[in-house]
């Protein structure tokens, strides 16, 4: 068997997909600086960076998770891929606060919304709040540490920067305790046999 570190990327993605977690630290370690460089280079601002860095790597893990990565021998290019994403997705945020700021349109994304919700079955509603429940009954099972990284990120929506600041850890072990929380999630639903996909 090769060391990690004579494996390819494809090879330590297939790893972690079978999984071995020590494998994407070594992906992690491998691709951060190409990454965070191309990022960087599109949104020209290091906060921001660091925010979109640290999203890309999550959506990369739940990817992972989820066996979602298709071995094509171009491992980079998929997390361009989920970098490119990211960055859109953070364009298109910072254009509806713009909207919101300056257009007062308030009012017709909150008639948007109604009607979302009732377009939603009563059985879809009840549905999505029993997955809800039970994803806050997971994540009082966690350490404390991943707990609170959890509900500061999806409850407070704070960002990955602002996370270590508050917690006094570097970015990275933000994004890693993050990453072990939602492994402990998903291995504790499936033991339990939980069903957490929103209708």
């Amino acid at each position: 068997m090769k060391r990690l570190s004579q494996l390819t990327n494809e090879e330590l993605a297939l790893e972690y997909v079978n999984g071995n977690n020590r494998a994407f630290d070594e992906l992690l370690a491998r691709t951060q600086t190409g990454i965070f460089s191309y990022i960087l280079f599109i949104v020209h601002n290091k906060e921001v960076a660091d925010d979109i860095f640290q999203e890309t790597f999550l959506k990369a893990i739940q990817k992972l998770q989820m066996r979602k990565y298709s071995p094509s021998g171009k491992f980079n290019a998929w997390m361009i891929r989920i970098a490119h994403n990211a960055i859109m997705d953070w364009y298109r945020r910072q254009k509806a606060k713009h909207l919101i700021d300056t257009d007062g349109d308030e009012l017709f994304i909150a008639q948007m919304v109604d009607g979302m919700q009732m377009e939603t079955s009563r059985e879809d509603i009840m549905n999505n709040a029993q997955v809800l429940n039970d994803v806050r009954s997971l994540i009082d099972y966690l350490p404390e540490t991943q707990r609170e990284i959890v509900k500061m990120r999806y409850y407070q929506n704070l960002s990955f920067k602002e996370i270590a600041e508050q917690t006094g850890v570097s970015i990275n072990t933000s994004l890693g305790r993050m990453r072990y929380a939602l492994i402990n999630m998903r291995r504790i639903a499936k033991e339990n046999r939980m069903q957490l996909q929103l209708a």
